[in-house]
């Protein structure tokens, strides 16, 4: 008897349970649609402008989901606004305002679609140059995987081919070139290392195909040094030379620039008293 009791009084519960869940389930999704009908007030003459400026506030002050609801509001209510353009980038500026992995993702996304629903807007030079920096935000460490570098190079470089007018060139001719020199730094690591355990042949190769690549490396002056000593290492002196007079013209400063000059002053002694030898 006792244990039928129970057994009703746990049915209850359940069901009770049941019922209050799908209450706060139908409560709560009540309360978004509320939510997201009530972002534009009754009466408003400009919902869609309303909306643009509600989200470009939100954006400013680094509310990426307030900002974002009333952006996607615009784009997805407002198709044929003269708002929903911008509210496209501003949506992509949310995510990569975010910063996390997974909003980075969906920032190169909502770029991308603009630039393919856009292509001849007036932003479409922000639109890529923010797919840029949402490669640029993923790059990782000299040591680890490129591929985001190389995506960023990618999109760096297509911005400057086309759009060589914009005022943001100068800003992405800059972060061009850090991620260059990000890239470099991978493969100046690669030669170093070789360096190091003494294969100076794969040492000279890869620094020579380093500088080739690109020859505005920042950070070239070492690269410039260890191909030259690589070179000595391989009895090439009469080639490391130039290389070590590049260092010593191209850097007023390095680390390197004494032992460059000690390389040349020798060097070159060796080099004129080849010739008196082979006189005798």
């Amino acid at each position: 008897m006792i244990s039928t009791v129970f057994a009703r009084h746990s049915t209850f519960l359940a069901r009770t349970g049941s019922r209050v869940l799908a209450v706060a389930a139908l409560t709560a999704a009540a309360a978004c649609a509320s939510h997201s009908r009530g972002l534009v007030p009754p009466g408003t003459t400009e919902p869609d402008k309303f909306l643009f400026d509600r989200g470009t506030t939100a954006l400013n002050d680094k509310k990426w989901l307030t900002s974002r609801a009333f952006f996607k509001q615009v784009v997805e209510t407002y198709t044929q606004s003269p708002f929903r353009p911008d509210s496209k980038l501003g949506i992509g500026d949310t995510y990569l305002g975010e910063g996390t992995s997974e909003a980075l993702v969906l920032a190169i996304n909502e770029f991308r679609e603009f630039l393919s629903f856009y292509p001849t807007n007036p932003r479409a030079d922000y639109a890529q140059y923010k797919l840029a920096m949402a490669h640029f935000k993923q790059m990782r460490a000299p040591q680890r995987d490129q591929t985001e570098t190389r995506e960023t190079i990618k999109e760096l470089e297509a911005f400057v081919d086309r759009y060589p007018r914009s005022k943001l060139l100068p800003e992405a001719q800059n972060r061009l070139r850090e991620a260059r020199d990000r890239l470099d730094d991978s493969d100046y690591g690669v030669g170093f290392y070789y360096f190091r355990v003494r294969w100076y042949l794969g040492a000279s190769e890869r620094f020579k195909a380093l500088l080739k690549r690109d020859p505005g490396y920042t950070r070239r002056d070492a690269a410039y040094f260890y191909l030259g000593e690589s070179l000595i290492k391989r009895q090439l002196q009469a080639e490391a030379l130039p290389y070590f007079e590049k260092l010593v013209q191209e850097f007023e400063q390095s680390e390197y620039l004494d032992d460059a000059r000690k390389r040349v002053t020798e060097l070159k002694a060796q080099m004129a008293a080849k010739p008196a030898v082979a006189a005798r």
